[in-house]
């Protein structure tokens, strides 16, 4: 009897401790899949030539708030596996296309709306900081360094920031500490910008499960080199083979991220240069990684140059006017909107329209995009399709090389309601075909084109306000020119007229000597 009272409690005990096992321990699970880290998503990112009269308002950055920022990023939406990492909390952020110095008003509005949303939300594990890296602000220098310092006074310094840029971005001591991880895009054209954006987030993510955080070691080499995109596309040697070698580092054990910046050309600032960075918790293959790409970019300086054939405006187009290939491209790199020009230079369309060519019948046909005009867009929406329209077009904003052009032409097409534009319409004057519109767009992909009824393809000539070509057009070219014309992101640097940049500096002090690319270690972010 005893024994069998004693099997019936060790069996009752037993049954007990499973059912508290299954039932408690169950709850601890559950409770323990529901800690995930809290991240914020913050950041705002636009070029600024500082070398434009073009100015930058709020309204440029379409800024997005809350739930909406979700729709910036291809990766986070709602089924995602990074989007169920963590829980997240999105500020604002806002991206705008390039352009002038963004305006005191703008930026503190900006800066007030971000920095009110990421206190109502207090504490986070992590904050993933989306920026470019090449904003110009009013009587404010390294803009991105100072919205990270505000950022950090409301989130702390126990928060792990993790920073996503654009190659063509600057980093500044300030940000480079105020910062825990960083990273860039490594092709340019940037057809890996989400993929980078997505590997910044991941990094976050990563670092705060395995309980290592911030990086033991931050190594910042500043490069004293300041080229233009267009002569540092990884689509040609030799920024495809320096850029080739960041990826093997970064996949080091030891390493987190490492990162190569060329810099932004149009700014006059002192942060505006070349700059690398390497993250990690191993200090020697920090440092010696770091070095490695410093020295490989410097060692190549006087091999960089233009992605494509590069000429003066009367060779280009004599060069497309002579050429059987369509549709022959041609960039107006001067007064390129995608680099921060002010995108309403007039210049090279003046000097089109004077072409005789262009008016005879048998002439060669040529689509201009593009040029704002917005006195001509509210006629052309009284009068319609078919009709005649003279009115003013250009130089609004940018008029120090041509005045603004007196448009006649037929109306071909008329499309409202695009996100940049606004209103755009196709004016034919003999055989060009200009695309004007009520606000500067950049033209990138040929629906910009077709879906206002013309066909790039079979044009003889296509103009674009643009430096080296995105993929799109790239791949549709028959041939491409890249002209030499004025404006805010004039290719020749020389022209520009620095003040400010640290000197001397490559290539406008060519023949520089004992160039330190030592690591300088950047101090943990802290108070």
């Amino acid at each position: 009897m005893k024994h069998t009272l004693k099997n019936f409690y060790k069996c009752k005990s037993l049954c007990l401790l499973a059912i508290l096992f299954i039932t408690g321990c169950g709850k601890k699970s559950d409770q323990k899949n529901k800690e995930l880290p809290r991240v914020a998503i913050a950041g705002l990112g636009i070029e600024s030539s500082t070398f434009s009269p073009a100015k930058s308002t709020e309204e440029a950055f379409h800024a997005l708030h809350g739930e909406d920022v979700y729709s910036y990023f291809s990766f986070l939406n709602a089924d995602s596996l990074v989007r169920k990492q963590a829980e997240y909390f999105p500020a604002v952020k806002g991206h705008a296309l390039p352009g002038g110095i963004v305006t005191k008003e703008a930026y503190e509005s900006l800066m007030a709306k971000t920095l009110e949303s990421l206190r109502a939300n207090l504490p986070y594990d992590g904050l993933f900081f989306d920026i470019h890296g090449a904003m110009s602000v009013e009587g404010l220098d390294d803009p991105e360094g100072d919205m990270l310092k505000q950022i950090r006074e409301i989130v702390g310094y126990d928060c792990v920031i993790s920073t996503c840029m654009d190659l063509h971005g600057n980093v500044s001591e300030r940000l480079a500490q105020n910062t825990d991880l960083i990273t860039c895009y490594r092709l340019a054209p940037h057809e890996d910008a989400m993929e980078s954006k997505r590997r910044a987030l991941t990094n976050l993510l990563e670092r705060l499960k395995n309980g290592k955080g911030k990086p033991a070691y931050k190594a910042w080499i500043p490069v004293p080199i300041l080229l233009p995109g267009e002569k540092t596309s990884t689509r040609i040697e030799p920024g495809k083979s320096l850029y080739a070698k960041v990826a093997p580092i970064a996949a080091k054990e030891g390493i987190i991220d490492a990162a190569i910046w060329v810099g932004y050309a149009w700014a006059d600032e002192p942060r505006n240069h070349a700059v690398v960075m390497v993250t990690g918790d191993d200090k020697e293959k920090v440092k010696t990684s770091a070095e490695s790409l410093a020295n490989s970019f410097w060692e190549v300086r006087n091999e960089f140059e233009f992605v494509a054939p590069t000429e003066p405006f009367e060779t280009a187009l004599q060069m497309a006017i002579e050429s059987d290939k369509k549709p022959f491209m041609m960039s107006d790199m001067g007064d390129n909107p995608t680099a921060g020009g002010a995108g309403d230079v007039t210049w090279t369309l003046n000097e089109l329209l004077k072409k005789e060519t262009f008016k005879k019948q048998e002439g060669k046909s040529l689509i201009y995009a593009s040029i704002p005009g917005p006195k001509l867009i509210e006629q052309v929406l009284k009068l319609g399709i078919g009709t005649i329209v003279k009115a003013p077009v250009g130089a609004e904003v940018d008029n120090r090389f041509a005045p603004p052009i007196l448009l006649e032409g037929t109306i071909k097409a008329i499309r409202e309601g695009d996100k940049h534009a606004e209103v755009e319409v196709v004016v034919e004057v003999g055989n060009i075909s200009v695309i004007v519109t009520k606000k500067r767009k950049p033209y990138h992909y040929e629906r910009d084109f077709t879906q206002l009824g013309l066909n790039p393809r079979e044009a003889d000539i296509v103009v674009v306000k643009i430096g080296y070509l995105v993929p799109e057009l790239y791949n549709m070219r028959g041939d491409w020119v890249m002209a030499l014309t004025p404006g805010g992101v004039d290719q020749d640097l020389y022209r520009l007229g620095y003040k400010r940049i640290k000197r001397p500096m490559f290539p406008l002090d060519s023949n520089m000597i004992d160039v330190d690319l030592s690591v300088r270690w950047i101090p943990t972010s802290s108070k």
